[in-house]
């Protein structure tokens, strides 16, 4: 609803929109890495598929208002973002694992671990944003990182940088979780001029020392699962 509502608005006011969708709209791909052209291998049943064809929708809206009524519009296609801000509780991966690797506590991963994830820092996507909506290009465009890790060797590698004492500790896998996730961006580089600029690692120091901060400030957090808690003030003794 949001979507077309904004549409309607941006026909009114003849405005340039964008909508941020998403990698989900490959869903569990069979091609790899994946390029705009792939239409997707979307479970439309699934525990996922709210989200996943949510997006979809959207952007068949946002086409069909391009091509029945004129309206200027941009897709980006976002990949795992991750940096500073990012909410203690919002379940991702990355946020997962820094808290959990800081408070030495298990790393929770869904799965064996050899599904694989792509991750940007949140800088390189804002200026992919920007880029794209200041462009002439009005097809959709994956906005990622290319550098692919498993989500086991990922954990390892926080866990190495905080030099953590942390455990792996490997639940059910989640149900239609992707087995692989890398995105093409020749499309970016072609018609936008972008790349990320911030290498995985330099990216994860920042986000460290913020959650670090949230730590010091809040106190214990269980960042997912039955037990998840939101942060809170240390009590004075």
């Amino acid at each position: 609803m949001g979507t077309i509502n904004m549409l309607g608005l941006a026909k009114r006011v003849k405005a340039r929109m964008l909508l941020t969708s998403t990698s989900e709209i490959y869903g569990d791909p069979q091609v790899h890495p994946q390029h705009e052209s792939y239409w997707g291998n979307v479970n439309t049943i699934g525990p996922r598929s709210c989200y996943d064809e949510g997006k979809r929708v959207a952007e068949t809206m946002m086409y069909s208002y391009r091509n029945q009524n004129d309206v200027e519009v941009r897709v980006a296609r976002i990949f795992n973002t991750f940096g500073p801000r990012m909410h203690p509780n919002d379940g991702r991966v990355v946020s997962n694992f820094i808290i959990q690797t800081l408070q030495d506590k298990d790393i929770t991963i869904y799965g064996t671990g050899e599904q694989t994830r792509s991750f940007q820092y949140v800088s390189d996507l804002v200026d992919g944003l920007h880029k794209l909506m200041n462009g002439d290009y009005d097809l959709p465009v994956n906005l990622g990182n290319p550098d692919e890790y498993s989500v086991k060797d990922f954990a390892e590698y926080i866990r190495d940088m905080t030099s953590s004492k942390s455990e792996i500790k490997f639940l059910p896998k989640s149900k239609d979780d992707p087995s692989q996730r890398r995105p093409d961006i020749s499309t970016a580089k072609k018609e936008i001029g972008w790349e990320p600029q911030v290498t995985v690692r330099d990216g994860l120091k920042h986000a460290i020392k913020y959650f670090k901060r949230v730590l010091d400030e809040s106190g214990e957090i269980v960042p997912t699962g039955p037990g998840a808690a939101k942060p809170k003030k240390v009590e004075e003794p």
